[in-house]
């Protein structure tokens, strides 16, 4: 499996946890929206698309199925997001 793109799309209000969304291409044939980046108490995590189920839980719409992908989708899409923070960092500097 290889990460062909990952963009990400930072939440203007920064009140909350969630600090981002990204979309993530997968062999540039398949795309994963809406996996969130959420600030935890001790560093950023990722959240896949989740639904409400009538029992008012929620469950993963997608997710990966072992350690290994979860870490290289991790890395991949919290390396973008540290790059668009920077990027809005700057722009909004000058």
């Amino acid at each position: 499996m290889n990460i062909t793109e990952v963009r990400i799309r930072l939440v203007k209000k920064d009140e909350g946890k969630l600090k981002a969304v990204a979309s993530v291409t997968i062999d540039n044939c398949f795309v994963v929206h809406d996996v969130k980046i959420i600030e935890g108490t001790d560093d950023y995590f990722i959240a896949m698309p989740s639904k409400k189920t009538p029992e008012g839980e929620y469950k993963d719409i997608v997710h990966p199925l072992n350690s290994e992908t979860r870490a290289l989708l991790k890395d991949a899409i919290l390396a973008e997001f540290k790059k668009a923070r920077e990027a809005a960092a700057v722009e909004n500097a000058q």
